[in-house]
């Protein structure tokens, strides 16, 4: 445990659990990406000891890094709870499954992909999940719709605000999606 791990669970202090949600391909059950997105913050707000406080707008990208899939759903649910990490971990790696993600080679397609951004200001190096995420910081897809949420995020590691991270990824692909 990481000495910053200080806490058995996660209140949400500071900015919140943020959850990065995205999707390419057609749920099991046939829903498109958005659909299964929405279906997904759903799911999420079902978690035990978890409360949705805000969704952000939704936003499609380019796959990162490319490689020819179709283009991404993305968005960011904040939400506060008492959960530790690898219970939050586990909780989202299951609608995964139930959404039918089959973990097959790094960035593959998948119907849809939950990773926890950061619970509070929590940094750990390890196990899993590591907090903050390790690459959210390079992905405009998490941090344009971190924004809708959590304006003033800061990374935790860092300590680098939210427009000096968007200013790193000016040249990644993403536009709002219509609400």
């Amino acid at each position: 445990m990481d000495t910053h791990d200080k806490v058995p669970g996660c209140s949400g202090e500071s900015t919140g659990i943020l959850v990065a949600v995205g999707a390419n391909l057609p749920r099991r059950t046939g829903e498109g990406p958005l659909q299964t997105c929405h279906w997904a913050v759903a799911e999420i707000g079902r978690i035990e000891g978890i409360h949705v406080d805000a969704v952000s707008h939704w936003y499609e990208s380019a796959p990162v890094p490319p490689s020819g899939q179709p283009p991404y759903v993305n968005g960011v649910v904040r939400a506060h709870g008492d959960i530790r990490p690898e219970a939050l971990l586990s909780a989202l790696q299951e609608i995964e499954a139930r959404a039918g993600r089959v973990r097959t080679y790094v960035n593959a397609a998948r119907p849809l992909d939950l990773d926890i951004i950061a619970m509070g200001d929590m940094v750990r190096a390890g196990p899993d999940p590591i907090l903050p995420h390790p690459r959210a910081c390079q992905r405009a897809f998490v941090l344009l719709p971190l924004r809708d949420v959590a304006p003033d995020w800061r990374d935790p590691v860092s300590g680098d605000a939210l427009g000096t991270l968007l200013a790193r990824v000016a040249d990644q692909r993403i536009a709002r999606l219509p609400d």
